[in-house]
C-alpha cells in the first residue's frame, strides 16, 4: 500500500477520497492548518516538508474560490521537488477551464500548467460541477424574495461521491497524464435545477432569469463547461435531491 497525502482532505470532496484510500489499506495523511499531526499551510508552504517525508501520491483537492490556489500549487510542487519520492500529483480540475474566462477558471488552467510543467508525475481529472455546488447556489439565492438565475445557463452536475471513487482509482504511485473528463448523467438548465432545489426544500420563489454581460457568461452559454460526450456520471440530480432529503 501507498503513503498517500489528500490535500483540501476536510472538505467535500476530500473528505470521501480520504474515506475511500483509507478503506483500501493505505497510510493517509490529510492536510489541514489545524491539524496536530501534520499542520501546513499551502498559503506559505509552511508544514509541507514534514508532511510529505516518504510520500508516493499526492491528491490535491485544496481550492479557493477566493484565489491564492496558483500560489498553493506553486509550494505543493516545490516541497514535492524536495522530497524526492513523489510519483505522481493527482489533480482535481474542471471542464473547460481552458476555454471559459471566469476568474477562477483560469487560475485552475493556470494550476493544470504548473502541474504539468513540473516534471512531476502528474494525473489531471476535470469534471463538471457537483450536484452539492448547485444545491448550495440555489440556497443562497433562495434566501432572496427573487431568486436571479443566469440566463440560457446550462450545467452537467455529477455526483461528488462518484468523482470521490474515480480520484480514489487514480491515486497510484503511476501518473496517468490528462485522464478522460467526467460529466454528469444529463445536461439540464440551471433555472430548472434551482427551481427543482427550492421546491425539494420547501421554498416558494419567484425564480427570474437574468441575462449577464461579459465572455465568461457568453462562454458558459455556449456550453464550454459541459462534457456531452462523457457524460458517464449515474446519480442524477433528482436523486441526489432525493437523498439530500432523506
Amino acid at each position: 500500500m501507498s503513503t498517500i497525502l489528500v490535500t483540501g482532505g476536510t472538505g467535500t470532496l476530500g473528505a470521501l477520497v480520504v474515506t475511500r484510500l483509507r478503506a483500501a489499506g493505505h497510510e493517509v495523511r490529510v492536510l489541514s492548518r489545524h491539524s496536530k499531526e501534520y499542520p501546513v499551510d499551502l498559503r506559505d508552504g509552511s508544514g509541507l516538508d514534514a508532511a510529505l517525508a516518504g510520500v508516493e501520491v499526492v491528491v490535491h483537492c485544496a481550492s479557493s474560490p477566493r484565489g491564492g490556489d496558483d500560489v498553493a500549487a506553486g509550494h505543493l510542487i516545490e516541497a514535492a521537488r524536495r522530497a524526492g519520492t513523489v510519483t505522481n500529483v493527482v489533480y482535481i480540475s474542471i471542464v473547460g477551464v481552458d476555454v471559459v474566462p471566469f476568474g477562477y477558471y483560469v487560475t485552475k488552467h493556470k494550476v493544470e500548467r504548473l502541474l504539468e510543467e513540473s516534471g512531476l508525475g502528474v494525473t489531471i481529472l476535470r469534471t463538471t460541477q457537483f450536484h452539492d455546488l448547485v444545491g448550495q447556489f440555489a440556497d443562497a439565492l433562495g434566501r432572496l424574495p427573487v431568486v436571479p438565475v443566469p440566463k440560457d445557463v446550462r450545467v452537467q452536475p455529477i455526483a461528488v461521491g462518484e468523482v470521490a471513487d474515480r480520484l480514489a482509482e487514480l491515486a497510484v504511485p503511476a501518473a496517468a497524464g490528462r485522464v478522460p473528463d467526467m460529466g454528469g448523467p444529463e445536461i439540464r438548465p440551471l433555472t430548472g435545477l434551482v427551481r427543482a432545489r427550492l421546491a425539494a426544500t420547501g421554498r416558494r420563489r419567484w425564480v427570474v432569469r437574468v441575462p449577464l454581460a461579459g465572455k465568461a457568461y457568453a462562454a458558459f452559454r455556449r456550453g464550454g463547461h459541459l462534457a456531452p460526450s462523457r457524460a458517464v456520471g449515474r446519480e442524477s440530480f433528482a436523486e441526489f435531491l432525493r437523498g439530500a432529503a432523506g
